[in-house]
């Protein structure tokens, strides 16, 4: 019965958005407007062939590289900015300015240093999917309990053993809400970083199908964009519970009493 109900909820809401656009578009004339049953045909034809080899394929590629890059690099500079408060005093500065500068704005400055290729493309995304987990790591080693800090120094845990016993698993709920922040975020900037400068990649092939008027290969490729995110999500969620199995027991218990 759990599963069904977690499938009614996952499937009703999409299900119940096309039937209200299938009824908006039955009767419609409108070049802008495609109905379902042509989407789908539109979908499957632009998508599965060539275009998924040098399109897709490279644009989830720079999206991988840049977001995990993001995600290793901020829990690494997070958890050491986090953990010593004199270095924590000397960047906080430094860190809001460059976190203030709109990644999309770097687009043509890197486009003109290093060139219009999948590194520009990575950089871009790195810089602006690094401030969700670096900030949120931050915070999360800051806001570990000096209790159990405490008692970790009474056992005589040191280095690596405290980090890995005690503090990273502390801020793991609050890494991985920074995590979730920066998946999104490197998605976009993905996307940005083809349409301003690129010869290939959803962002690109989507741009030209708009300034051709390929109306219908257009709403196709943003669909794409959309069934990315939710497939990137799952994956998610997926690894999320793995990793925060304990802090997910601890909720159950907690709601069963």
């Amino acid at each position: 019965m759990t599963v069904l109900k977690k499938t009614a909820y996952l499937l009703g809401l999409p299900i119940l958005l096309i039937g209200l656009w299938w009824l908006a578009a039955r009767n419609s004339t409108s070049f802008y407007m495609p109905k379902p049953d042509t989407m789908i045909q539109t979908f499957v034809d632009t998508w599965f062939g060539g275009r998924f080899r040098s399109d897709v394929l490279p644009s989830v590629g720079r999206f991988a590289v840049g977001t995990l890059l993001a995600i290793a690099l901020g829990i690494a500079a997070g958890v050491w900015i986090g953990s010593v408060r004199r270095v924590r005093s000397l960047l906080e500065p430094m860190l809001e300015f460059f976190r203030a500068i709109p990644p999309p704005v770097l687009v043509p400055v890197l486009a003109l240093l290093i060139g219009t290729n999948d590194r520009m493309k990575v950089i871009v995304i790195i810089f602006g999917a690094i401030w969700p987990v670096l900030l949120n790591t931050i915070e999360g080693v800051r806001s570990v309990d000096t209790v159990l800090l405490d008692t970790a120094r009474t056992y005589g845990l040191r280095g690596w053993a405290r980090l890995r016993t005690v503090t990273l698993p502390s801020a793991a709920p609050q890494i991985m809400a920074g995590v979730r922040q920066s998946l999104a975020i490197g998605l976009i900037l993905m996307v940005i970083s083809e349409m301003f400068a690129s010869s290939s990649g959803l962002g690109f092939t989507i741009v030209v199908f708009q300034r051709s008027f390929a109306i219908q290969e257009m709403w196709s490729g943003i669909i794409l964009l959309g069934l990315i995110g939710v497939a990137v999500s799952i994956v998610f969620q997926f690894c999320e519970r793995r990793i925060l199995h304990w802090y997910y027991g601890q909720k159950e218990v907690q709601h069963g009493r």
